[in-house]
């Protein structure tokens, strides 16, 4: 059986339900899901504006205990910590358990589909990480593009009524500037159909981009 640690920072209800449908979806309802949270990573990185020692630690010892579980690849949830990630890839090809960001793979479809880029966040600790990947898959597919921010100030915390009232209601202030919105948090995810039918734009979010690099690593390490 395929054993697959998710790691999260700070989570919701919906986040949780949405990246195991879309990890069951890609590996079969029998995988067996090892997850770890540590909410106050999250925290003490927005307390500070960027990630500190200590957080970052205290996630690179989250990946060594699903290392030690025995999962057999793992998915980092978090995108205001994805670096953190990137910093331990070659401990994570050395041990025989690929790392996977959450974001990467919805950042190079954001860059394939257009080129103005609307990048959509609750936290500003998440919308300047998520701003870095677009930059450096764009240079990395030798594409030029034009990032317009949207800070959902005031959504972090609502309820999904609310929270998909605040989305719309800043979605509207940049659909006419863009060709692509990203969601740079998975917890956004299940506004992304919505968001992309009432503003006629191509709307992407990261669990299910996610999940098929999961498997994709899966795959490449002979697991799968």
């Amino acid at each position: 059986m395929i054993k697959v640690g998710l790691i999260y920072t700070s989570t919701t209800p919906e986040l949780i339900e949405l990246v195991e449908r879309e990890v069951k979806k890609q590996l079969g309802e029998d995988v067996e899901l090892y997850s770890l949270q540590d909410p106050s990573i999250l925290a003490d990185v927005r307390e500070a504006g960027y990630v500190t020692t200590a957080p970052a630690a205290r996630l690179i010892s989250m990946y060594m205990e699903a290392a030690q579980a025995g999962c057999d690849a793992m998915l980092n949830l978090c995108s205001s910590v994805g670096e953190v990630a990137d910093s331990v890839q070659d401990v994570a090809r050395y041990i025989g358990v690929p790392i996977v960001r959450v974001d990467e793979e919805m950042c190079r479809e954001a860059v394939r589909k257009g080129v103005r880029i609307g990048v959509m966040a609750t936290l500003p600790t998440t919308l300047e990480p998520t701003k870095g990947t677009i930059c450096r898959v764009a240079r990395e597919c030798g594409k030029a593009v034009e990032l317009v921010d949207c800070l959902v100030d005031g959504a972090f915390g609502l309820d999904q009524e609310q929270f998909k009232a605040r989305m719309t209601e800043m979605a509207a202030t940049i659909a006419d500037k863009v060709d692509v919105i990203v969601f740079a948090q998975g917890s956004m995810a299940y506004c992304e159909e919505y968001i992309a039918e009432k503003f006629g734009k191509v709307v992407v979010s990261s669990p299910r981009f996610g999940a098929a690099e999961l498997k994709k690593a899966l795959i490449a390490k002979g697991t799968l």
